[in-house]
């Protein structure tokens, strides 16, 4: 699932590696394809809420506005981690997955406390 930016030229952000791991855990997400028809919305709009919001908020140079859409991505996140241990907990979502989801999850929220400061 190593995709690269479709970009020939990447804009600096795109190689940090919170984006490159938010954006592994919406294509892991979305892939994933939950058997709960509502789980798997709500799990893949969140996924992307927490990637897109991470795409606002790290080339602003504006501190208030990062701090909103960080915020937001964070929300996000929990969101996403919820969807998906509902999802693993009521057979929706392999065992695999959802632990591959989590470690993830754990990764982007350390680096999202980290821009937070």
């Amino acid at each position: 699932m190593a995709h690269h930016p479709i970009a020939v030229e990447a804009l600096p952000f795109q190689s940090l590696d919170v984006y490159v791991a938010a954006r592994e855990l919406a294509a892991l997400v979305h892939a994933a394809r939950i058997a709960d028809v509502e789980l798997r919305d709500q799990a893949t709009r969140a996924a992307k809420s927490v990637f897109l919001n991470l795409c606002e908020g790290l080339p602003s140079d504006s501190g208030p506005m990062r701090r909103k859409h960080f915020a937001l991505a964070n929300g996000s996140l929990h969101e996403v981690v919820g969807a998906l241990d509902l999802a693993h907990a009521i057979g929706a979502l392999s065992p695999d997955v959802a632990h591959r989801a989590q470690s993830l999850a754990v990764r982007v929220k350390r680096m999202l406390r980290a821009l937070g400061r």
